[in-house]
Parts: structure tokens; C-alpha cells; sequence
């Protein structure tokens, strides 16, 4: 009877921190993913959840949710968020922003610096270039209309690069295919094989916010409340800040 007991206790202990313990899944924009992989094993450690994430570009993060896929939590643009709750594909009032970022560019490791130290330095160091990189996401949608604006569209349009949804800028840096690219600081600054060398100048800058919004069919919505909760608390600042963004 008393080893009957005790077998009984410890299953029950067992089951209770089974339910504490929950996966939570995650469709996240790769904008975040530097800033996030610092923070979420903390997050673990301490919560006892697992976090399982699913890392794509903005573009493919639209095409997986109107295909019907179900996460847990979204992080993405926060247009994009509201844009979601619309189509009633995340919950309404659970937008969260968790980080923002201005554009970045970069050259290849160890490449000459050109001048970007203010609009029109930009666009002389823009016509002058071989090629030039961007992508799909706010920051390739934005660069596409500054050129526009600075009247040098159709001067480069034979020089641009635009990665694929997810691919990120820095990979044609590296190899070569761009002399110069552009995307969020936090997707340049500590890419390998590349050298970050500044943001676009203040008067043609422009900043993205980052958030988080729960999914309508979120499996675990309470556990997920505690990562978005863990991801604005002020320890999470300077982490963030040291991946070049700002706290939400």
C-alpha cells in the first residue's frame, strides 16, 4: 500500500510538470533570428517549455499562413501582423512589438568602404557599384522605392540582385554576386563574410517594427504568452540591442 502511494505521487508530479512543459511553436521573420536564438534558450531554461521555430522571409511567412499552417506565434512585420488579425489568422489584440530595425548595408569582407555618409553620397556610391543586393522583405520593398525616388531606378535596374523569400542578402555579399547589399541592420551586422558598414543616412532611413501576434488555432497560448512576455522584459534589451535593433 505505501509503495502503492508513492508510485501514485510520483506520477502525479510526473504528469503535472508534463503539463507545464508544452512545445510552442513559432513562424518567425529571420530579421529577428539573431536577437531571438540569444534569448529563446534562456527562455527554455527557466520556463521548462521547448520552443520550436520555423525561420522564413516575409513573402513565404504570407504564403504559409494563407495555406492554412498553424503555429503557435507569429513574428513578423507589424503591418503584416495586422494584416493577419484581418483574415482572422491571429487573435485579435494579441499584437505585441517585441524589436524594430532600420536598414543596413554591407560589402564583402575586407572590400573597399564606398561612401554612404549621406543621401547623395549613397546614390553616387549606388551608380558607381557593379551589382547591388536586396530582398524580398520591408527592407528590399523600401530600397526598391528609394531608388525610385532618388531617380536611379532604370540607371541600375541591370545591376540588382533580389534574393528569394528567406535568403538572406549577406550570402550574395559573401560570394560575390553582390558588391553591395541592403536589409535590416540586424541581418547584416554580424553576418559572416561580409562587413557591415553603416545605415542608410537619417533623411533616407526607414524603420521597421518587428511583432508578435498569436495564431488563432495556437495549441499553447498561455505558454506562448510567457515567451512573448520573456522577450519584452528589460533583460532582453540589451540582447537585442547588441543584434543592431532597438526594443519594440
Amino acid at each position: 500500500m505505501k509503495l502503492a502511494l508513492i508510485v501514485a505521487a510520483a506520477a502525479t508530479l510526473l504528469l503535472s510538470g508534463m503539463a507545464r512543459a508544452a512545445e510552442i511553436n513559432v513562424l518567425a521573420s529571420g530579421a529577428t533570428k539573431e536577437a531571438y536564438l540569444d534569448l529563446v534558450p534562456q527562455f527554455e531554461k527557466s520556463s521548462e517549455h521547448k520552443v520550436v521555430t520555423t525561420w522564413s522571409g516575409t513573402v513565404d511567412i504570407k504564403k504559409r499562413i494563407a495555406a492554412g499552417e498553424v503555429y503557435d506565434l507569429i513574428i513578423v512585420a507589424g503591418p503584416e501582423i495586422d494584416a493577419f488579425t484581418q483574415q482572422g489568422k491571429i487573435v485579435p489584440g494579441s499584437r505585441v512589438d517585441l524589436m524594430k530595425s532600420g536598414v543596413g548595408i554591407a560589402v564583402r569582407a575586407g572590400a573597399p568602404k564606398p561612401d554612404i555618409s549621406s543621401s547623395e553620397a549613397l546614390k553616387k556610391t549606388l551608380l558607381a557599384a557593379k551589382s547591388i543586393g536586396y530582398s524580398t522583405g520591408p527592407s528590399g520593398v523600401y530600397v526598391a522605392s528609394l531608388f525610385e525616388r532618388m531617380g536611379i531606378a532604370d540607371q541600375i535596374k541591370l545591376k540588382l540582385n533580389q534574393t528569394s523569400s528567406g535568403v538572406a542578402v549577406g550570402s550574395i555579399i559573401a560570394n560575390g554576386e553582390a558588391e553591395i547589399g541592403f536589409q535590416q541592420v540586424s541581418e547584416l551586422i554580424h553576418f559572416p563574410g561580409v562587413d557591415y558598414i553603416g545605415p542608410l543616412p537619417a533623411d533616407v532611413q526607414k524603420t521597421t517594427v518587428f511583432s508578435a501576434g498569436i495564431h488563432s488555432g495556437a495549441k499553447q497560448p498561455e505558454a506562448t504568452k510567457a515567451l512573448v512576455k520573456f522577450l519584452t522584459s528589460p533583460a532582453a534589451a540589451p540582447v537585442i540591442e547588441k543584434h543592431g535593433m532597438e526594443p519594440g
